[in-house]
């Protein structure tokens, strides 16, 4: 069961809804699918979620690994997305996943939307959303970042990587996001500028169907004021944001945009911000602003990313429910 009335957001069961009243999303609907173990995303996608809602009318729905010991939200429980059938009537589906196994009721809404060619705004560690062991019996299984029978995943194949490897070094070595020459037209990039993100830079090779929008360039310090790292790490420099037209084995076509930015802190960023709001109206077929609004909603203090255990302390009356 969903609850939603006006911007503030309305918890009902384990699901939290924004709902839009003015501005060109009226009338779609935007699910965000948080559950990762470090990166926030339990944190970051609700601002996301607060600014295409009250700057641009969409109906925006946030969903949470929940443990249901306890009904918490908790990312180290990988095996809960309660909510799941809002994307059936999703618009576009928004991501920060990683190694999750959900009950197969609940992943084959994912499995529908997807095969049914909504677009997906893919963040960070999305490329590897899904893990299961070699002895899963899920139909699903073959979706596991680590598949050998549709070789890398839903990762790879869908999204255009899967994990590989930290290329910066972790929480040593930021990120600047440096707009591909070739890309600086695209419509995801109006108005996009200044990226520097907290998190490093993933190993990435999207295929070369993908068309790279941004690539990170390597700090030599977690500054946006450091220099760059001299030698092979920015030679060349890797994707950080590509797209994809993604034809699917049911005929449809995906568009997708991937990122391997996205971590709660990174969302501090005005332009890391702006292009994953510009990637949902490209996605759901809108015109992209010129200069799209992104001002953060409300107090935003986000938890630096890490592997902590639940106890950064996020619930759901915090994300504006009751």
């Amino acid at each position: 069961m969903i609850w939603c009335i006006g911007l503030g957001g309305v918890r009902g069961a384990e699901t939290v809804v924004y709902e839009g009243k003015a501005g060109p999303g009226v009338g779609k609907s935007v699910v965000f699918l948080s559950g990762d173990e470090e990166y926030r995303s339990e944190e970051g996608l609700p601002q996301l979620a607060k600014i295409l809602a009250e700057r641009h009318g969409f109906k925006c729905t946030v969903l949470f690994a929940i443990n249901p010991t306890n009904g918490a939200i908790d990312p180290n429980y990988n095996r809960n997305l309660p909510g799941a059938e809002a994307l059936d009537s999703a618009d576009v589906i928004v991501m920060l996943l990683r190694f999750r196994e959900w009950p197969d009721a609940q992943m084959k809404h994912f499995v529908d939307a997807y095969l049914a060619g909504k677009p997906m705004v893919a963040l960070r560690t999305s490329t590897h959303a899904f893990s299961y062991g070699a002895d899963s019996k899920s139909p699903y299984a073959r979706y596991s970042w680590n598949s050998t029978v549709w070789p890398g995943g839903f990762g790879k194949q869908v999204l255009g990587e899967t994990w590989i490897s930290h290329h910066g070094a972790h929480k040593k070595e930021a990120t600047r996001g440096v707009i591909e020459a070739a890309a600086k037209d695209d419509a995801i990039l109006r108005g996009v500028e200044d990226i520097f993100c907290t998190t490093d830079v993933y190993t990435a090779n999207p295929p070369g169907d993908a068309k790279v929008l941004v690539r990170g360039e390597v700090l030599a310090g977690m500054k946006p004021t450091d220099a760059p790292v001299a030698g092979p790490k920015n030679e060349p420099m890797q994707p950080i944001a590509w797209t994809r037209l993604y034809r699917n084995e049911a005929g449809k076509t995906n568009r997708i945009l991937c990122t391997t930015m996205g971590a709660a802190t990174d969302l501090q960023n005005e332009g890391l911000r702006r292009l994953v709001v510009n990637a949902v109206y490209w996605g759901a077929g809108l015109k992209v602003p010129a200069k799209a609004k992104v001002g953060l909603v409300g107090k935003y203090e986000p938890t630096m990313y890490g592997f902590d255990g639940f106890i950064h302390g996020v619930k759901l009356e915090d994300l504006g429910g009751k």
